[in-house]
C-alpha cells in the first residue's frame, strides 16, 4: 500500500506552507466525515456541512499562510473546534439554537466527540464485516428486518418459513450469530 505524502499534521503544515494542494486535499478527505457527522446530527444538511468544513479549512490555512496558527493540538481537533463554533454561531443566527455561544462551551469537549465518532466508524466497520462472514440466509433476514424494516410476515413469505414465530426464531439465532462474530472481533479502544 501507498503511503500518504501527509501522515504527519507538521507535514500537512509544511505542505500548506509551500502552497501544496495535496495537503489541503488530503485534510478534505481525512478530517471531512467527522465534521459532516457533528453537523448532520446539529440540525445541519450536508451543504451546510460542506460550507461550514471549507470555512473551517480557509480559517486554518489563512492562520498558517500568515503564521499566527499556535497549534497546540491536533489538526483534528483543532479543524473540529474551529468547525463547532462556526456551526453553532451559524445555527444561533438563524434561531435553531437557543442556547449563547458562550455558555455552550463546556456542553461536549472536542476530543471526547471526535473519538465517540471514530469509535462508532469502527463499530460499524467491525458490523459490516462481520455481517460478510456471517453468510446467507442470516445476513438478508437481519437486513431485511433491520435496514429494510420489512414486518416478519414480508420475511416469512420471502425466505418461505411455516410462520411467522419461526421466521422470528431463526431471526433470533441469526442475531446471535452476528453477536458472537461481532464480539469475536471488536476490540473497544480503552
Amino acid at each position: 500500500m501507498k503511503k500518504s505524502l501527509y501522515e504527519t499534521d507538521e507535514a500537512v503544515i509544511e505542505g500548506i506552507r509551500r502552497s501544496d494542494e495535496r495537503a489541503l486535499a488530503h485534510l478534505y478527505k481525512l478530517y471531512f466525515p467527522v465534521i459532516s457527522h457533528f453537523i448532520l446530527s446539529n440540525s445541519g444538511t450536508d451543504d451546510e456541512a460542506k460550507d461550514i468544513y471549507q470555512e473551517g479549512v480557509i480559517v486554518f490555512y489563512e492562520k498558517i499562510r500568515d503564521n499566527s496558527l499556535e497549534l497546540t493540538c491536533q489538526i483534528k481537533t483543532y479543524l473540529y473546534s474551529v468547525c463547532r463554533r462556526l456551526w453553532l454561531k451559524r445555527l444561533a443566527e438563524k434561531g435553531r439554537y437557543a442556547t449563547r455561544l458562550d455558555e455552550s462551551e463546556g456542553f461536549v469537549p472536542v476530543e471526547e466527540d471526535t473519538q465517540r465518532h471514530e469509535e462508532q466508524e469502527k463499530q460499524f466497520g467491525v458490523m459490516g464485516e462481520a455481517l460478510e462472514q456471517l453468510g446467507e440466509p442470516c445476513r438478508s433476514l437481519l437486513e431485511d428486518y433491520y435496514i429494510r424494516m420489512q414486518n416478519m410476515q414480508d420475511i416469512t413469505d420471502k425466505f418461505g418459513y411455516t410462520n411467522t414465530d419461526t421466521a422470528k426464531n431463526q431471526k433470533y439465532k441469526c442475531l446471535q450469530r452476528l453477536k458472537k462474530i461481532f464480539f469475536a472481533t471488536y476490540k473497544p479502544e480503552v
